[in-house]
């Protein structure tokens, strides 16, 4: 099979595993890499036209014009690459990956997208090639795949880079401390001898495994209509305001149910005794999807476990823990959480 954007190909993942990876316990050997935090694109150049697939083979090639124009010029000869989609922001020397400005580019209007793109340009960094010219090199090991990305665009300048690896475990340990601080979210683990496996969890990923504190501010109902399909938290702020942190999600329908009761006592009314219900910010990702909420009087605490902050909310879905009861909900504030050292991302990237 030669993928093409007509005929895509679903994107190889990866699944989680605690610690990096030994590579003498691996058969053929591993390679490590930067988990980069953006969107997972597949490049598919017909050797004129640029294509953008998303990891659900959504087109993206619209809202990334600055990166099409750029790799229709500066890639030397047809190829799929797989690689993500990111936005660096900050002054030079302090760099780091934007998110929040990445999920930006995802607009409806045309000519907001152009403006974004010149005010905040994305870059492309490779991490597999797929195809070349007429040849596919999905069968092909990951290792042999690695050496004909680097022949192929190892010499483009920005926005078109390839990620950095390595085969050292002890430098693979240092790349997740430090490469958090530029707004990685962890290290990547590749059989060398591996054939590339679409849709399949072949690959191994390490994150930031943490925990926090945290005030249940309300629920969501699940989209079946029965039990708690997320719970809503807070933390307070230097100034003592409770601040919507996130998310807790991925219930069994048991345990739905179950948290329906144990949070009735805490469910706000108005004076008719009817439910107080709230709603979250909606962003364009929400669409007509219902963002109503029940309101909760802030004095439940639970503990959550979480990779990373995007700024002052967590950077994806948290995973409940456990209730607090030993802890007073005024007492869950942003010091708690651990702040990575700051790092350059250009020392990620160049």
């Amino acid at each position: 099979m030669h993928p093409t954007f007509a005929d895509p190909v679903s994107p190889m993942l990866a699944k989680a595993v605690d610690t990096v990876p030994d590579p003498a316990s691996v058969e053929g050997g591993l390679s490590f890499e930067p988990k980069w935090d953006g969107f997972r694109s597949i490049i598919y150049f017909d050797g004129t036209t640029v294509e953008i697939g998303s990891r659900g083979s959504k087109p993206l090639t619209r809202y990334f014009p600055e990166l099409t124009d750029a790799l229709s010029r500066m890639l030397p000869e047809p190829c799929v690459l797989d690689g993500e989609i990111v936005l660096r922001s900050g002054e030079p020397g302090n760099e780091r990956l934007d998110w929040e400005a990445l999920s930006q580019r995802i607009h409806p209007a045309e000519s907001r997208v152009r403006t974004l793109s010149v005010q905040t340009p994305a870059i492309f960094v490779a991490f597999d090639l797929l195809a070349r010219g007429e040849r596919s090199l999905l069968d092909v090991p990951f290792g042999d795949r690695r050496a004909e990305l680097e022949s192929l665009i190892g010499r483009l300048d920005d926005p078109v880079h390839v990620t950095r690896t390595t085969t050292d475990v002890e430098v693979a340990r240092r790349w997740l401390d430090e490469f958090e601080g530029a707004g990685l979210d962890g290290v990547v683990a590749k059989r060398l001898d591996a054939a590339y496996a679409p849709g399949k969890r072949i690959m191994l990923k390490v994150k930031h495994h943490r925990t926090a504190d945290v005030v249940a501010l309300g629920y969501r109902v699940h989209k079946s209509g029965s039990g708690v399909g997320s719970l809503l938290l807070g933390l307070y702020d230097a100034d003592g305001m409770l601040r919507n942190v996130g998310g807790a999600s991925a219930f069994s329908d048991k345990r739905r149910l179950e948290l329906v009761d144990e949070l009735e006592p805490l469910v706000r009314r108005d004076d008719s005794g009817g439910i107080v219900k709230g709603e979250t910010e909606r962003s364009r990702f929400s669409g007509s999807k219902d963002v109503s909420f029940v309101s909760l009087e802030p004095t439940r605490v639970l503990e959550v476990r979480y990779d990373q902050m995007e700024g002052d909310r967590f950077r994806h879905t948290v995973q409940f823990d456990r209730w607090r009861p030993d802890r007073d909900a005024r007492s869950c504030t942003f010091e708690q959480l651990e702040k990575p050292i700051a790092y350059d991302l250009s020392r990620v990237i160049d």
